[in-house]
């Protein structure tokens, strides 16, 4: 799913993604500086491989998103020191964010049940 993001103005833009067992649900408001803010959730499970015993297991996701979204490159001449997801070609793809930010997830320290349970 794919976003133009000139069809983003003040008036909150709201959308809806579901890929297999995640979905991402928020909006996209034109904010400072020529930056899109999203607000989002990113909720269901994922699979992933438990940092102990190496199993693979479901981890439930329950996150709150927010950062910016440049089209194009950003330059932060102020020193905001803000989280921006540069674009390309004017448009924001859904799906490509929700898979980096699972990426990042399951890069995450993750123990089953078994293991955290055996820690006691």
């Amino acid at each position: 799913m794919k976003i133009t993001l000139r069809k983003v103005g003040k008036t909150p833009f709201e959308f809806e993604r579901k890929l297999d067992s995640i979905e991402l649900k928020g909006f996209l408001q034109h904010d400072k500086e020529n930056l899109i803010a999203l607000k989002a959730k990113l909720t269901g499970t994922v699979e992933t491989q438990c940092a102990d015993c190496g199993d693979e297991f479901d981890l439930e996701v329950d996150e709150d998103l927010e950062f910016y979204i440049s089209d194009g490159v950003f330059i932060d001449e102020n020193n905001a020191n803000i989280d921006v997801v540069e674009t390309q070609n004017g448009e924001l793809d859904v799906d490509e964010l929700i898979n980096s930010e699972i990426e990042l997830i399951k890069s995450d320290y993750h123990c089953c049940e078994f293991c955290v349970m055996g820690e006691d």
